[in-house]
């Protein structure tokens, strides 16, 4: 059993939170802050980000399974479940493997479907980095920039570039996995439906949910309403975080 990284802050209503590919738990803090005045929430770093261990599998059964152990390693029957991108995939198949454990459901800007390889240029940055194992921030960022350009994006993957406990500076994600597993993380979800209410923004700017992808996600989740964060992109909730959190805050306690 993996043993999860994980942060909790509030008191109410459990509220476990899953962040997206290349993420850490504190991407999702800010939200975290603002929904811990009514919730307890628990950040959490997936396997292979973060502060979470290391391995060289990566499917979503196994991500959810991960996540329930955590949730038994802290007492909780049921929780509310947040998931932005691919943790919301992680929070879908949590859902569809174990519908007894989740009580309302909110996912951030993906569908329940196979995405096309869209990352490829950000994998290579990131092993040029790893191979020319800069010694500083600013190199990685020097090199990891030729193959991605966009400063926010630049700015989010630079997060993942640490010293380790001996100094040495590397990725604190699993690169090696990731870049192995990746047909896995692409994949979409399946399983018996999940006939919780279940909550999905998108961001109005964003492609990752579109007209195209509704009878995905009725087939899947029957109970889903789809709502549109404006003038956002697919980080939304570190866009707008304020609006996020409202959000999610009046579905789950509707």
């Amino acid at each position: 059993m993996m043993h999860l990284h994980y942060r909790e802050r509030g008191e109410g209503p459990p509220l476990v939170m899953l962040h997206g590919l290349f993420g850490s738990a504190d991407n999702l803090g800010g939200l975290a802050r603002i929904l811990a005045k009514e919730f307890h929430t628990i950040t959490v770093d997936l396997r292979n980000h973060g502060r979470s261990p290391h391995s060289d599998r990566m499917s979503y059964s196994l991500m959810a399974e991960d996540v329930c152990a955590l949730m038994d390693q802290l007492g909780l029957e049921r929780a509310h479940v947040f998931g932005h991108s691919m943790g919301g995939k992680v929070a879908m198949q949590l859902a569809l493997d174990c519908p007894s454990r989740v009580n309302k459901l909110v996912i951030a800007d993906i569908a329940p479907v196979s995405y096309r390889h869209h990352h490829a240029a950000i994998l290579d940055g990131m092993q040029a980095v790893a191979e020319a194992a800069p010694s500083s921030r600013k190199g990685a960022e020097d090199i990891l920039r030729r193959y991605e350009s966009e400063p926010a994006i630049l700015s989010f993957l630079m997060t993942n570039w640490r010293r380790d406990t001996n100094g040495n500076w590397g990725w604190r994600h699993n690169l090696a996995a990731i870049r192995s597993e990746y047909a896995h993380i692409a994949a979409g979800n399946s399983g018996s439906v999940f006939k919780g209410d279940v909550l999905f923004l998108r961001g109005g700017l964003s492609h990752y949910i579109g007209a195209e992808h509704r009878d995905a996600i009725l087939d899947l989740f029957p109970n889903a309403t789809v709502r549109t964060i404006e003038g956002v992109g697919h980080w939304l909730h570190a866009e707008k975080p304020d609006m996020v959190a409202r959000a999610v805050s009046r579905f789950l306690t509707a």
